[in-house]
């Protein structure tokens, strides 16, 4: 948090928080090629404030004390070297100009620092993932004041600071409701004291703002006395921008720069997005949504708690941006606006749970969304391979949110597998039941903590040996959706980790005789290391899967694999109590040496020693390290 030492009761010299510093000095070096986006910030935190001047009104229109024009404005004074923004829209009061210029107060923030790398095209975009409006501001200025006063209240508040450790917030006065924002510009930034320059930038930046953005008109006035002539600014303002909602515009008149554009409005990323769908639905309900794939993943995107995302509009109307109703969890990477003509002004969160309205409209979204990835996938690999690797976890979670599209969702989902060994997810349900063999009925796969722990399982020796592709799940996600997702086009997912093991077809009866010979043989040596073990296991039984190793562990049919039980503990939840099955390899010369002991005590050490190889290899703990260690040392020596 930050640290004040009081001057006066109205005056305060507060420290920045730690994170602010860093991003501060980050800012003004990494940014330094990219100065225009100042502007955008700031006319984007504008709007905002608009936007929630506009709503709080709709329940109490004195807010707008007599001034219903909302309008940003732009100026700049050439002698004092300034360049101002100012709004009059719902202002701040002391504390949120201290929570929200002080501190940045972002799950998140750890990591942004932790990926920082010192190179500053890369930290450039990881800036603009992090969002930082504000900010940005230190790029230009080497001073920033800001003056607000929050509508429907009396005192005004003065913030100012040089970017360095600290800021002073105090007191002032201002008649009208709003923020202003007054850039000190540094040495060399005279470009910004221009009148077509900042015009210019702002019809490049920001003409989709709905507000109008105003300037003072200029004029060409000539020299005296053979002196050259100049531009001067008059007393009329002019409105520079468009302000119209570009969502409600035909989809033939926006160019592709002004989509990027807005997305950078509604995202405040510093890239361009992947993909966007612009729709115009009529009929039952009547909306428009404009919705972007970012192209990269936020920094909060595994917290499941942000509110971040869709924006939603009621008749060009701003409502609110915490609008989960409008898109499920497993999309929440997915930005834009969603623009309602059907709902009433005075919309509230519980009115949005309950309301059909808003359900349709959330299921319509949706399904834009997932078609769109369709598309991606289908027509541009490469950018479904780049949207995959930044959301690919997240999107793993739909199967299990939403059953309605479960089946839509499984045909974008992308996994590894023995086909390639490569821990690239790029194969999907399709392209794995393309290379099934003829006689082969189900999709097979495999879940680890890690992808070497998969790619080595001993479960995959018989799958290898016969030239099956297994898919190879090490996502902690994969747990979670394959419960929800048992099939894929009439194709059963089977683990090969889980119950008896049945290759069906892909097996001759010559090789089932074979297997029953083997158990027969076996059938003592089964007995003896199920009485060594005892509760250990719950059965031992001659496996049919290993061709190289001694031993593995397999989970019953109904019971959790051994994988999803470790992460609900490392989770700190209660797995149901459930004791693995012990498959042994007779042919494998540990084994042949366990069959040969007659000492019954070195045949329970060799026994345990097996359940313990066979825990470790699929990516087990050991309960009782120590006893293994021994056990291994007086079998060696």
């Amino acid at each position: 948090m930050t640290t004040a030492t009081a001057e006066s009761q109205s005056k305060q010299t507060m420290g920045f928080q730690a994170e602010v510093k860093q991003l501060l000095q980050l800012m003004i070096h990494s940014l330094y090629s990219n100065k225009e986006i100042v502007l955008r910030e700031l006319i984007s935190n504008a709007s905002d404030a608009a936007d929630k001047l506009r709503f709080e009104a709709i329940s109490n229109g004195s807010l707008y004390e007599n001034d219903s024009e909302l309008k940003i404005n732009v100026s700049f004074d050439k002698a004092a070297r300034t360049v101002t923004i100012a709004d009059n829209g719902i202002g701040m009061r002391r504390e949120e100009v201290i929570n929200n210029i002080g501190t940045i107060a972002k799950s998140g923030t750890k990591e942004f620092f932790q990926n920082l790398t010192g190179d500053q095209a890369k930290d450039a975009n990881l800036i603009g993932q992090f969002g930082v409006g504000f900010y940005s501001s230190f790029i230009i200025a080497d001073k920033v004041t800001l003056i607000t006063r929050r509508a429907g209240e009396t005192e005004a508040i003065k913030w100012e600071s040089s970017g360095e450790g600290d800021f002073t917030i105090e007191t002032t006065e201002k008649a009208s409701r709003g923020t202003e924002v007054i850039l000190h510009l540094r040495e060399n930034e005279d470009e910004f004291l221009n009148d077509w320059k900042l015009k210019t930038i702002v019809r490049r930046y920001s003409d989709h703002i709905t507000l109008p953005i105003v300037m003072k008109k200029s004029e060409w006035k000539d020299g005296e006395n053979g002196e050259g002539g100049q531009m001067v600014a008059t007393d009329e303002d002019e409105t520079i921008n468009t302000a119209s909602a570009l969502w409600a515009r035909s989809k033939s008149d926006i160019s592709e720069e002004e989509y990027n554009e807005f997305y950078k409005h509604v995202s405040h990323d510093f890239e361009n997005p992947l993909a966007y769908t612009h729709s115009r639905v009529e009929g039952k309900q009547e909306y428009i949504s404009l919705l972007y794939v970012p192209g990269k993943a936020p920094f909060d995107l595994y917290d499941r708690e942000r509110r971040q995302g869709i924006k939603l509009y009621v008749k060009r109307v701003f409502i609110m941006e915490d609008a989960e109703k409008l898109m499920p969890q497993y999309l929440r990477f997915v930005r834009g606006v969603i623009d309602s003509a059907d709902l009433p002004l005075n919309v509230s969160r519980e009115i949005l749970q309950d309301s059909r309205d808003v359900e349709a409209i959330k299921n319509g979204s949706v399904k834009k969304v997932l078609s769109l990835l369709e598309d991606i996938a289908e027509n541009k690999p490469e950018d479904y391979s780049k949207f995959w690797g930044e959301f690919g976890r997240v999107l793993k979670e739909g199967p299990g949110e939403d059953f309605a599209n479960k089946d839509k969702i499984a045909g974008l989902l992308r996994f590894a597998s023995t086909h390639a060994d490569s821990d690239t997810q790029n194969v999907s349900f399709k392209d794995y039941i393309s290379r099934m063999k003829p006689e082969q009925e189900v999709i097979y796969y495999i879940t680890a903590d890690t992808f070497a722990a998969a790619k080595n399982s001993p479960h995959l020796e018989i799958f290898r040996k016969k030239g099956i592709e297994v898919l190879l799940m090490s996502d902690k996600v994969d747990e979670w959706f394959l419960g929800s997702l048992t099939e894929f086009e009439g194709k059963k997912l089977q683990s090969i980790a889980k119950g008896d093991l049945d290759l069906g077809k892909l097996e001759d009866e010559a090789d089932k005789e074979a297997q029953k010979q083997v158990e027969e043989n076996a059938k003592d040596l089964v007995e003896r290391i199920k009485t060594a073990l005892g509760d250990t296991v719950k059965e031992v039984k001659v496996t049919h899967r290993l061709t190289d190793s001694p031993a593995c562990l397999v989970a019953g049919e109904h019971d959790l694999s051994g994988n999803l039980a470790r992460i609900l503990k490392a989770a700190g939840q209660q797995a149901p109590d459930s004791k693995p099955i012990l498959e042994v390899n007779p042919a494998h010369r540990l084994v042949e040496k366990l069959k040969a002991e007659t000492d019954e005590a070195k045949f329970a050490d060799y026994a345990h020693v097996l359940f313990d190889q066979a825990l470790l290899a699929e990516g087990g703990q050991l309960e009782d390290p120590a006893s293994f260690v021994k056990r291994m040392n007086s079998l060696i020596l």
